[in-house]
């Protein structure tokens, strides 16, 4: 772990290669997804994934945002909680996403992601 504690909203913050680093575009579900699967061409292998990722869990009482990183080799660790986010806004993005839920984790939706992006300094 290159940290030694979950890092909060404030913590990520302070840290510019995290901000930069960040995929939006990928979903828990993504992550899970085979390195390899065998198609009618042969062996197709996926890309690697690399960098950080926010999701939402569903396994306690209440939603909470979690931060995870990626690394290429498929080696994957939650960074950070944020706790600051409005619990209304996360309630909303699992409704959205219901369909999209892969062992009690959700994407994010539009609203988080301009929350975050809000937070963060992210233009």
């Amino acid at each position: 772990m290159i940290f030694s504690k979950i890092l909060s909203l404030n913590d990520i913050k302070k840290e510019p290669f995290v901000i930069e680093h960040i995929r939006w575009d990928i979903e828990p579900k993504d992550l899970m997804e085979p390195r390899f699967s065998i198609t009618d061409e042969g062996i197709k292998t996926r890309e690697p994934i690399k960098g950080y990722v926010f999701y939402i869990d569903t396994m306690d009482k209440n939603p909470i945002l979690f931060l995870m990183r990626h690394t290429a080799g498929n080696y994957a660790e939650t960074l950070a909680q944020i706790d600051e986010i409005p619990q209304e806004l996360l309630i909303e993005a699992v409704e959205e996403n219901k369909n999209k839920a892969y062992f009690g984790m959700y994407p994010i939706n539009k609203k988080v992601e301009e929350w975050l992006k809000k937070e963060l300094g992210v233009l």
